[in-house]
């Protein structure tokens, strides 16, 4: 399993914190080169740090995936540094705005527009600026973070279940669209994640992590490092024959 990815120059977005650093992580290990993208370029240069300082390849760069012209530089910043480029993680959220979307009657259409200019457009740019470099590689593979929220149909968050089910369609379109050229595009739909953040905060009470484990069909919720181990699967030669999927990784929490 180390030796999986030896050599695959791949980038993840949205990699500073939680899921996307636990993928970068677990492709490093398999032996991957990767480029570390985020915002917060802070964050992303602390966990390119840590990869290097272990031995690793990874390198930081700057994106807000909600610009076109900082999409398009980051790409071909990432190429440039890594010679080509096989595989992308698109795992960025601007999870700022949930907490303001309510319902369809009193959701702000500020909060809406922001979390698909993010959520679903920002994943197109990326798209777009991924695609022409993925496409020269023999095992390109793009792979973006969906959410179970896209299909459970809850009663809170409109707007980022429809920026998730929306998220899934572009995808199928992408497999669709070039899986004839030996390209792969699937979705990682995560359930409730216990990210390291969240575990440091100690913001999320126990009677509500009580609730959740008791809503699923496992013994735990979920862990950053069960979607990255998912992620790696699906960039590795192990997934290449998984391609236009929605794949729930959310412990039976939603079944499908």
């Amino acid at each position: 399993m180390h030796d999986r990815l030896r050599n695959r120059a791949i980038i993840v977005v949205g990699a500073g914190t939680g899921i996307g650093a636990a993928t970068v992580e677990r492709l490093c290990v398999e032996g991957a080169r990767v480029c570390v993208a985020d915002i917060n370029l802070p964050a992303a240069q602390a966990v390119a740090m840590r990869m290097t300082e272990a031995g690793h390849e990874a390198h930081a760069l700057a994106i807000d995936i909600a610009d076109e012209d900082s999409v398009n530089a980051c790409f071909a910043a990432a190429v440039d540094r890594l010679g080509y480029l096989d595989g992308a993680h698109v795992n960025a959220a601007d999870l700022r705005t949930i907490f303001l979307d309510s319902d369809a009657l009193s959701l702000d259409l500020a909060t809406f527009d922001r979390t698909l200019a993010v959520n679903l457009r920002g994943h197109l740019l990326c798209t777009r600026a991924a695609l022409p470099h993925l496409l020269r590689s023999d095992h390109g593979a793009i792979v973006y973070t969906s959410s179970s929220a896209s299909v459970a149909g809850e009663a809170e968050r409109p707007s980022y279940a429809a920026s998730k089910s929306g998220l899934n369609a572009l995808m199928r379109h992408v497999a669709s669209k070039w899986g004839k050229s030996g390209f792969t595009a699937n979705c990682i739909a995560p359930g409730f994640v216990m990210t390291p953040e969240m575990i440091a905060g100690g913001a999320v009470p126990p009677d509500f992590i009580d609730r959740c484990i008791a809503g699923t069909r496992s013994t735990r919720l979920g862990k950053a490092e069960d979607i990255a181990a998912m992620a790696a699967l699906l960039l590795s030669a192990d997934g290449r024959w998984i391609n236009g999927q929605v794949i729930h990784v959310n412990g039976g929490a939603v079944l499908t």
